[in-house]
């Protein structure tokens, strides 16, 4: 059974307040979790394979980016609609939907994908500082990246507007950077307009344009994007609901169009500097060299550089955080940001960082359109989950898709599944043909891709014939449960934490309030040196003689005024020790002391790890 329960992002769950606006200011409000998918439509991946598609057929895949787009919005739209109506993000949703093996399979894919797209940062934001800092190679900027890390850390604890205000600023750097380029590159209006034509002129231009769809409609925006729109706070009424979907619609609107924009520039760019010059550029390493001497500017290699480097930072942290929504809806575990952003970074730099060492700089233009390609064939398992949910009368109510976007949606979906099966089938047959390992593939990647297939065909069609494993609820908040009254007990035993700071004055009254002369309190403390880790009740040093003194000095001024006291002294971990401590106890009062806005970053709060391991009441002071 699925904790309908937990929310999305809970940190920052319904943290910005859009109900006490109107007019534009209401608009305003919701403006900020579509620039933040954004920033996936114009990561360094996209680079690499707008750079390679233009520089090697011109103008002619400007149709791909433009049907990619319109694609990425009609998906967007019902990831909004998702998240808004239903206050669960995809994740959560399948999560609801599927039985554990289907989910543990969308799951790993969905990491896969995180994976794989920010392998494509690791090596942009690389190659990005060594274009500003030539003396720095590749190979260490892919090791600096870790270090960005760090300031996804900060942003997320300042709040969700910050971090959305520091991602528009990227975007709008990269956006200008761009726009300056374009001027001084002059391309030709008539030739731009001719590659909206569709076409392909041979297979490996279909293999480009994968890459480019993967690089656009990414599987983890559509995640992200259904957990963002729930970070704002309104009434949930019909009224009120369908102006949520109207503002976060055009703001999906507004910052795809931007995205759009940036995509087809770099495409534009190396269509105008290389193509139409007769030079192959796959690296955008070697674009950055070329564009000076033949746009005859020392700017537009500049400004190539520091929007590389934006692009990668925006991408990382929307990338960070779609990894959190998917690990928490799909297994409801959560991990410490830093832990979540470190780990998904060492995936993606392991090989980085081997590709490089062994195969060369040269190498990474082919492995950035690698990563897109591989994000391009994990989108149906994605988005066929996310049409069938919007889709769904039970679960959306009112504001299901129409049916005008249903048919949109599938030949969609359809077009990127054939065009994914396509572009597998004639690599397949090239590999079985050229390569020495074409046993191992006949024996390991065919069966495994006809077990993507099956499952592929299942998601599509298991709505059909079953109905979804637990009941939607059909009211904007569900059912009512019957409150089943209990005559009140008084409280028999009181726990309260101190650490002998000024907070504790608070605690301890507050417990004393809750509890009065009747109940019997334990004041609980715990030792979190070295000493108190490694030797336990043994440790004997001057800390621990002077936390019993004080623990005494409370006790007896709890005794004076009539209260029965007694302290309980630990050691090691508090969110360990502490719920050890309390057994025994019917309450625990916890005063807001001890850690820093640093430390919580870095070790996470007591509480809350206390709260999941307890099973009495907790009053957090």
């Amino acid at each position: 059974m699925a904790n309908n329960n937990h929310k999305s992002l809970d940190e920052v769950h319904s943290s910005v307040n859009t109900s006490s606006k109107g007019g534009f200011k209401k608009l305003l409000a919701f403006i900020g979790p579509a620039y933040m998918i954004s920033v996936g439509y114009m990561d360094p991946g996209n680079w690499a394979t707008d750079i390679e598609g233009g520089s090697k057929y011109g103008y002619s895949l400007i149709w791909v980016l433009v049907m990619s787009n319109l694609i990425a919005l009609l998906l967007q739209s019902h990831c909004v609609r998702l998240g808004v109506v239903s206050g669960r993000d995809l994740a959560q949703a399948s999560k609801d939907h599927y039985s554990k093996f289907i989910n543990y399979f969308l799951y790993a894919l969905a990491e896969i994908a995180i994976a794989a797209c920010d392998l494509a940062e690791v090596v942009g934001m690389a190659i990005g500082i060594h274009l500003l800092f030539p003396s720095v190679s590749i190979l260490m900027g892919v090791c600096i990246t870790v270090l960005d890390s760090f300031v996804l850390l900060f942003l997320l604890n300042s709040g969700i507007r910050k971090l959305e205000a520091f991602i528009i600023s990227l975007v709008g750097i990269i956006g200008v950077s761009f726009f300056i380029q374009l001027v001084i590159a002059e391309p030709n209006v008539v030739e731009i307009s001719k590659g909206l034509i569709p076409g392909f002129t041979n297979e490996n231009a279909l293999y480009i344009a994968i890459g480019i769809i993967g690089a656009t409609v990414m599987p983890h925006n559509l995640y992200l994007h259904s957990s963002l729109v729930q970070t704002r706070q309104f009434e949930r009424t019909p009224v009120e609901i369908k102006k949520a979907i109207r503002f976060n619609i055009i703001d999906s609107a507004v910052a795809l169009n931007l995205a759009l924009f940036v995509n087809a520039a770099i495409l534009i760019i190396a269509a105008t500097t290389f193509f139409n010059t007769g030079v192959e550029v796959t690296e955008i390493q070697d674009a950055h060299k070329m564009m000076a001497p033949m746009l005859g500017s020392t700017l537009a290699p500049l400004l190539f550089a520091i929007a590389l480097i934006a692009a990668g930072q925006s991408s990382t942290i929307t990338g960070t955080l779609a990894g959190q929504v998917i690990m928490e809806g799909y297994l409801n575990l959560r991990l410490q940001p830093w832990i979540r952003r470190l780990l998904t970074r060492l995936i993606a730099i392991v090989p980085a960082f081997l590709t490089i060492y062994f195969l060369g700089e040269d190498k990474t233009g082919d492995l950035l359109v690698l990563s897109q390609v591989i994000l391009s064939l994990q989108l149906g398992f994605a988005i066929i989950p996310l049409i069938h949910f919007v889709s769904d009368k039970k679960r959306m109510r009112a504001f299901v898709i129409p049916f005008w976007q249903k048919i949109a949606s599938w030949i969609s979906v359809s077009v990127i599944v054939f065009l994914n099966c396509q572009m597998l089938f004639n690599k397949v047959k090239e590999w079985l043909q050229d390569s020495e390992y074409a046993m191992l593939i006949g024996a390991i990647v065919i069966p495994f891709m006809l077990i993507c297939l099956g499952i592929l065909l299942f998601i599509t069609f298991e709505p059909l014939f079953k109905k979804p494993k637990q009941a939607v609820a059909t009211q904007f908040h569900g059912d009512v449960p019957q409150i089943l009254f209990e005559t009140p007990k008084p409280y028999s035993s009181i726990a309260v934490t101190v650490d002998f700071s000024s907070s504790d004055n608070k605690a301890i009254n507050k417990a004393l309030q809750l509890g009065g002369k009747q109940a019997h309190y334990v004041l609980i403390h715990v030792l979190e040196t070295t000493n108190a880790a490694m030797y336990g009740e043994e440790t004997n040093d001057r800390e621990r003689n002077e936390d019993s003194e004080n623990l005494s000095a409370y006790k007896a001024q709890l005794q004076e005024q009539g209260y029965t006291c007694e302290f309980q002294l630990g050691f090691g971990s508090p969110k360990s020790v502490i719920p050890k401590l309390v057994s025994g106890c019917d309450l625990l009062v916890m005063g807001t002391h001890g850690h820093t806005a640093f430390k919580d970053l870095l070790f996470g709060t007591t509480v809350e790890s206390v709260r999941h391991k307890i099973d009495i009441p907790l009053v957090l002071v």
